[in-house]
């Protein structure tokens, strides 16, 4: 248990500066499109880093050690989803200044589908558009949010097994570099 509480302790610490750098741009008037190209920009770093140096690394290229979404009892590594949502988990715990999850149109958890009409429509774009972003504003609980949606590509042979494998997954035909989802950054706007 300790040594999940000390990744988890090293993640919010960079999560922790992104939010800094994301309030304080706002704050200094920083549009809030370029803001969340610079939140995604280091998500999606800390994503693939972890896929790529961990995850296919110990668990493909030579394996070690299981991934797992049932970790804690497996004791084994945690998806790189997870690992994405705990990131999330902890700024919302920290900030109201942006939020940020992880959605697929073909989620294998149905909690990661889209929740409401701009991430619908911005996971059909990113998925028709790879490589492309979207951008727009939407109204939620009487409060008006720039939203951001970027692709989420499989980066790894990593990503593609577990997805094509998993029983509920929706989708098994996935390929390194198709785009899986999307990274949904949204920013509460003034």
């Amino acid at each position: 248990m300790k040594r999940k509480s000390g990744f988890l302790t090293t993640l919010a610490a960079g999560t922790a500066a992104a939010t800094i750098v994301a309030a304080n741009a706002i704050a200094d008037g920083v549009p809030y499109r370029d803001v969340a190209d610079m939140l995604y920009r280091v998500m999606s770093a800390d994503r693939e880093v972890y896929t790529r140096m961990v995850v296919q690394r110990l668990t493909v290229d030579h394996p070690v050690i299981t991934v797992s979404e049932h970790f804690q009892d497996d004791l084994a590594l945690p998806l790189p989803s997870q690992m994405f949502r705990f990131g999330a988990e902890t700024v919302a715990d920290g900030t109201g200044d942006f939020s940020y999850s992880l959605l697929s149109l073909h989620p294998i958890n149905k909690k990661n589908g889209p929740g409401t009409g701009l991430e619908k429509e911005g996971l059909e774009y990113v998925a028709d558009h790879p490589g492309r972003n979207f951008y727009g504003e939407e109204e939620l609980g009487g409060e008006d949010y720039f939203a951001a949606v970027y692709p989420d590509f499989a980066v790894a042979q990593a990503c593609v097994m577990c997805h094509n494998n998993h029983p509920d997954s929706p989708r098994t035909d996935f390929q390194v570099g198709d785009v899986m989802g999307g990274i949904v950054v949204r920013i509460p706007m003034d």
